[in-house]
């Protein structure tokens, strides 16, 4: 074997062909396997150039090799095993040959089966690593991808995490290509959790994956709607502690502001234009509008009651004429109405009754209600205004009263505000 290994130096190409066909198979076998990896090594080694070697390492020989370069606990030593992985790129270059952007796709499937959360970290990296790669390089890896991926959803979302947090060092080209396919993965992932099959937190990770990498592609943008909201809290707030804090318009910070702006007296001016327009429009209107009807009337009466002549001599004639049609129409209804009676069947029948009894529950159990919740309210507002006025109920007690009740419910309007601005605040600093 040595001397077979000793011929095979000389060139790449003949010293892969003895090494994948005899060293490899006896790679596990510990007596064996320093004298293989040493070959390797020194077969690299002394042909820098792997352009010669493109095409002799495949898919069937590279992925034992990558098991046995990161697989924990295999028949390697600890020593040989890390050897091995020093020797793993340049085998990289060598499977991946002179045109991988036409071959990584067959390495695709095999990658992304390893990837699964359970492996080693630097397995997990390297597989990662190399999922990435195929998916920029050969443009055919998305639909290889988008064809396992509903058997692979945990796999599938340690790739589109890794993709999320290395998405800037994603050429701009490929991330439009790769848009397309997280969409179309997206799509997928919305149809599985509408079935409920597979696994649904899984689904669930991809979703949120995807959601992510399609908003980094889109780019940064504005969160408008939550400006929008935290302007309006805060303007909704900043006029209630103004008006509040000074207790008139007039005198509050937005009153002066519009005063010196010059928007209020514009504003006040407008009003009192359109007042002005309004008085003198009624004016006209009082004016010309009982003239004009008159004047209309007087013109439209003949037409008038020359039709109503013509609709009352029409009305004699059909009532005169087709009474009798009139009569058996009439007798015809009411006799189909018992035989529909009679031939339809007993929940028809228990449904028109149930729909005729509809207004009489609405009004027992509705608008009665309402009607004595009414009164109630009405004697006990009577109530309180006797007590609250001493038994005599004058128009100054009753303006006090309705002042006190306008004051409370602004208080609790005021409550009801700052309620709300700390719910909104709390949910934007959440989110």
């Amino acid at each position: 074997m040595w001397a077979l290994g000793q011929a095979g130096f000389a060139n790449l190409t003949e010293g892969l062909k003895v090494w994948l066909g005899i060293m490899l198979p006896v790679l596990g076998i510990k007596s064996l396997s320093p004298f293989a990896i040493t070959y390797l090594d020194r077969l690299l080694l002394m042909h820098p150039n792997l352009t010669k070697g493109f095409g002799m390492i495949g898919p069937k020989d590279f992925f034992p090799l990558l098991d046995f370069a990161y697989m924990p606990n295999n028949s390697l030593t600890p020593s040989l095993q890390e050897q091995l992985c020093q020797l793993y790129p340049r085998l990289k270059v060598l499977a991946f040959g002179a045109k991988p952007d036409s071959t990584l796709h067959t390495y695709f499937p095999s990658f992304l089966s390893r990837a699964t959360p359970s492996c080693p970290p630097e397995m997990k990296k390297e597989l990662l690593s190399s999922l990435t790669e195929c998916l920029t390089v050969d443009p055919l890896s998305a639909s290889v991808w988008r064809q396992l991926y509903p058997k692979h959803l945990s796999q599938s979302s340690l790739l589109l995490e890794h993709l999320l947090s290395s998405w800037e060092q994603i050429p701009k080209k490929v991330q439009k290509s790769l848009q397309e396919t997280i969409q179309s993965l997206k799509l997928t992932n919305q149809e599985l959790l509408r079935k409920g099959s597979g696994n649904n937190q899984d689904v669930v990770t991809c979703d949120m994956a995807c959601k992510g990498l399609l908003q980094q592609a889109q780019g940064p943008r504005l969160p408008w709607t939550r400006l929008l909201l935290l302007l309006l809290v805060f303007t909704v707030g900043f006029l209630c502690h103004d008006l509040r804090s000074h207790s008139s318009f007039q005198a509050s910070l937005t009153g002066r502001l519009f005063q010196t702006s010059g928007f209020l007296p514009a504003s006040q001016q407008a009003c009192a234009k359109l007042y002005s327009y309004s008085l003198q429009g009624y004016s006209w209107l009082e004016e010309t509008l009982p003239v004009w009807g008159s004047h209309l009337l007087t013109v439209v009466r003949p037409s008038l009651q020359l039709a109503w002549a013509h609709t009352n001599a029409t009305v004699s004639f059909f009532s005169a004429h087709y009474a009798s049609h009139l009569a058996w129409f009439g007798d015809s209804l009411t006799s189909l109405s018992q035989r529909l009676q009679i031939q339809l069947p007993d929940s028809l029948n228990q449904l028109l009754h149930y729909l005729r009894e509809l207004p009489l529950l609405f009004y027992q159990n509705v608008l009665l209600p309402l009607w004595h919740l009414l009164l109630e309210a009405l004697a006990s507002v009577h109530e309180h205004c006797h007590e609250a006025c001493r038994g005599e109920v004058t128009w100054d007690c009753m303006k006090t009263q309705l002042s006190e009740a306008v004051h409370w419910i602004w208080l609790c309007l005021q409550d009801i505000t700052v309620a709300f601005l700390d719910w909104a605040l709390a949910l934007i600093s959440q989110q």
